[in-house]
């Protein structure tokens, strides 16, 4: 699993970690019953505190991307595609806002922006 920490983000370093896991997951990387290493381990590989790894697994089981089994590890729990639908559809509503943002600033109508993106869905 590859993690990448960035000590100049404003992001923790658990945020950074929560997002790239719950990332790997919804993009299907990682997949259901899939192992990942241990807390000790993989703050080993990345040179910070087993504190800080706990608190991303920590975080990622209570959102349900991970169950923990006491002595075994951590696993990736069973997707719920409902749950999986509504994180894309916000990640895309954010994109959106950002989008919207950046026409006004252009000066771009509805209309224009509508064109625009029929354009690029069909392709053209």
């Amino acid at each position: 699993m590859n993690i990448n920490i960035s000590n100049s983000s404003g992001k923790p370093i658990y945020e950074q970690i929560y997002s790239q896991m719950k990332a790997l997951i919804v993009s299907g990387e990682l997949k259901e019953g899939d192992a990942l290493p241990s807390m000790r381990l993989l703050a080993k590989e990345l040179r910070i505190s087993v504190i800080t790894t706990k608190r991303a697994y920590e975080e990622l089981e209570r959102d349900g991307f991970i169950v923990s089994v006491t002595g075994k590890g951590s696993f990736v729990a069973s997707k719920n595609i409902d749950f999986i639908k509504e994180e894309h559809l916000r990640t895309i509503e954010n994109h959106m806002q950002e989008i919207l943002e950046s026409a006004k600033l252009c000066g771009l109508t509805l209309e224009e922006l509508i064109k625009m993106l029929e354009l690029l869905y069909k392709g053209e």
